[in-house]
């Protein structure tokens, strides 16, 4: 999936929102947080609608490696784009800080719930 965002990149070839979360997917299956976090700041250049399955798939790549302050800036961002949340978008930042020993950002988190 990765490669094919690269090749797509490279050609000039439009990628699609599904293309898009595969790719953010693997990165968190491979560890590549970061590289996911700069998948979907780049979808802000792009005509790619982004929506919760999106960003879900970021959240996920960072609370999978313990990444809970940058769960917490994709959640903002997320806020600033109008893309509203949903169960797996919450129950990932909680977790996520949890898991860093943050249970007064994890208690933010529920609030906005």
């Amino acid at each position: 999936a990765l490669h094919l965002v690269d090749e797509t990149a490279q050609n000039k070839v439009a990628c699609t929102k599904i293309t898009v979360s595969a790719a953010i997917s693997a990165c968190e299956k491979v560890g590549e947080w970061q590289r996911a976090l700069k998948l979907v700041s780049g979808m802000s250049q792009t005509t790619i609608e982004s929506d919760a399955i999106v960003f879900n798939a970021a959240v996920s790549a960072c609370e999978k490696h313990g990444e809970w302050e940058h769960v917490l800036e994709v959640l903002s961002v997320m806020a600033q784009r109008l893309v509203e949340f949903d169960t797996v978008t919450f129950s990932a930042a909680v977790s996520a800080c949890e898991e860093g020993g943050e249970w007064n950002k994890a208690l933010e988190v529920v609030d906005v719930m």
